[in-house]
């Protein structure tokens, strides 16, 4: 367990905390590109970190993601008006740049350049993988683009998509580094999702409960191993990749496509999960396109225009106890993030982790909070820079083998675990 100390420290992100200087030192996704579809489009609200931004894309493509308040009498610039390489709020007339200079201040003559005095915050946006994402750090500091392999693969090899959850970010990144559920939680489903059914590995799952659990530092992280008995004394082994601050891959199921995750704080009690579906050597198929479209997988069907999901703690998460009880789904609920997100919503916001009783299949948070906890100590005390901002740590894959028992895992599937164009990922 934590000490309350620690777990306000891994938990607020907000500006000046240690935990949220340490995720403004990485490029994190902020919106999804079809958000900012076209030159002059609507600006969009955007909260990151507890800060309340506004994203526009210019007239000209530039894309920005100033303060959303206007530093005249505070209007949100949400209202503003999007015009000539500019947003204008709609109050006064104040003008400002993707940058958040403000270039034009109707009431105040050229000459006297007050708009060169006024500038609101800003940060950059940047395309990749059809998600535009944004850093927060010191200008000076800017880490190199984000080179995620799903992020680089063309465009029909992957499927990308984001939801609204209720609760601290890091309950929701705990949920996506722990295997031991999957044998419980999402039991139902390993045999009808399309995303999932067929694999050689499911098996596995549902025939051993208990799984062991070794957990290694990597670069830019950890590997979590979890192994299970397989035919003739080997072991079956899903090796999850955790790299810094939350970014978390699935080890794969036989032929489907790699998925994972990013949690990134809106603020202390909400965030973002991003969903992703890759595969490195072949495009997606339109039936797996669609399946992802609907809700199956690690993907959710959302509230028409916005990203919260049909099935919300408002509806109790569409919960049929008769499918429930007749082993449909093993918790009741539809859907594997959806079974994922109910129960990390009902832990309440914020997880009082002074409570907590963690077991040994719990080494992988342990140890993901440690190294959280450490980074951001040292960023704040020495300077340090966190893992998982170099490339080297984000080109990385996660893996899922058969092993004989005397192979170390972080050694025999050394090789699968990094990115190796144009092979296929090591899955059973």
């Amino acid at each position: 367990m934590l000490r309350k100390e620690q777990n306000d420290l891994i938990t607020q992100t907000g500006p000046g905390t240690p935990m949220g200087e340490l995720f403004r030192r990485y490029w994190i996704p902020a919106l999804l590109a079809q958000e900012l579809p076209a030159n002059d489009c609507p600006p969009v609200r955007v909260k990151l970190l507890s800060e309340r931004l506004v994203a526009f894309r210019d007239s000209e493509g530039r894309m920005g993601l100033i303060d959303e308040f206007c530093p005249h009498r505070g209007a949100s610039l949400w209202f503003g008006r999007n015009e000539q390489c500019g947003l204008r709020c709609p109050y006064h007339g104040w003008k400002f740049d993707y940058t958040g200079q403000c270039i034009e201040v109707p009431s105040e003559p050229p000459e006297s350049k007050f708009a060169d005095k006024i500038k609101l915050k800003g940060y950059p946006l940047v395309e990749r993988g059809g998600v535009l994402w944004t850093y927060m750090g010191p200008a000076d500091e800017q880490p190199p683009l984000p080179e995620w392999e799903f992020a680089t693969v063309p465009a029909k090899h992957r499927f990308v998509s984001k939801r609204f959850q209720e609760c601290n970010y890091l309950q929701a990144m705990e949920g996506g580094i722990d295997s031991s559920h999957v044998s419980f939680l999402h039991s139902g489903n390993l045999e009808s999702d399309p995303l999932f059914k067929g694999a050689g590995g499911n098996k596995y799952n549902l025939a051993d409960l208990q799984p062991h659990f070794e957990v290694v530092e990597s670069p830019g992280g950890l590997y979590i191993g979890a192994r299970r008995d397989a035919e003739n004394g080997n072991y079956y082994w899903r090796i999850t990749q955790w790299v810094m601050p939350s970014f978390t891959m699935v080890p794969p199921r036989g032929n489907h496509s790699v998925h994972g995750h990013f949690w990134i704080p809106i603020d202390d009690e909400h965030c973002w999960a991003w969903s992703y579906d890759y595969h490195p050597t072949r495009e997606l198929t339109d039936a797996e396109v669609a399946a992802m479209k609907v809700g199956k997988g690690v993907h959710v069907k959302l509230i028409p225009g916005t990203y919260r999901p049909v099935a919300n703690k408002d509806n109790d998460y569409l919960m049929d106890r008769e499918a429930q009880r007749r082993g449909v789904t093993y918790s009741g609920i539809e859907g594997i993030a959806i079974q994922d997100g109910s129960l990390q919503e009902s832990m309440g916001p914020i997880v009082d982790r002074t409570k907590e009783n963690l077991a040994s299949t719990d080494n992988g948070i342990i140890m993901a909070r440690h190294r959280l906890m450490k980074a951001a100590k040292e960023l704040q005390q020495k300077g340090t820079l966190p893992p998982g901002i170099e490339p080297a740590h984000q080109k990385v894959r996660s893996a899922s083998v058969i092993l004989p028992p005397d192979q170390p895992f972080k050694d025999a599937a050394r090789e699968a675990l990094i990115v190796r164009k144009g092979i296929a990922p090591a899955s059973v």
